[in-house]
């Protein structure tokens, strides 16, 4: 045991030598800080415009847009038009008084049916005529430019998920 506390020798004058050497060399100097060149700001030519002027999206009152159409602002909201169309499913179909009716399911698990002439879904859709497998109707959305324009839609049967 004596000779392994012999090998902690606390003589340190070595390491306090090197620490003055260190100590002692001349600091080098410290670089300047570079020079911040100002910034030049380019102009384009012909661009007065503001690109944040949102009034430049907004249509002129005196010009109608080709493809805006009016929304039926006295027709009674149907009640599956107070889902969104993607939360409703087809589930089936029904030949009832001599035409055939969809079957939808709402959100909430009750089944409603409709037929052609209904609307369905948030964006006044349409029904256009129901198949066996899908229910085809047209909606009607924004533009993008304060008036609103037609877009065809599906919605298709969707069968429960099996597992095997």
């Amino acid at each position: 045991m004596a000779v392994l506390l012999s090998a902690c020798d606390r003589n340190m004058a070595d390491l306090e030598q090197y620490a003055s050497t260190i100590k002692a060399r001349p600091a080098k100097p410290i670089e300047p800080i570079p020079v911040i060149k100002p910034y030049v700001r380019f102009i384009y030519p012909d661009q007065d415009a503001d690109p944040f002027d949102a009034s430049v999206l907004t249509p002129d009152d005196d010009k109608q847009l080709p493809d805006s159409v009016a929304i039926d602002s006295n027709r009674a909201p149907e009640y599956l038009e107070s889902f969104p169309l993607d939360s409703l499913s087809m589930v089936g179909t029904v030949f009832r008084q001599a035409q055939l009716w969809a079957l939808i399911r709402v959100p909430n698990g009750s089944v409603h049916r409709v037929k052609k002439g209904n609307y369905i879904g948030k964006n006044h859709g349409k029904i256009l005529e129901v198949g066996e497998v899908s229910i085809q109707l047209t909606e009607i959305v924004e533009n993008g430019f304060g008036g609103y324009k037609e877009r065809d839609n599906e919605v298709t049967i969707s069968t429960p998920n099996k597992e095997i």
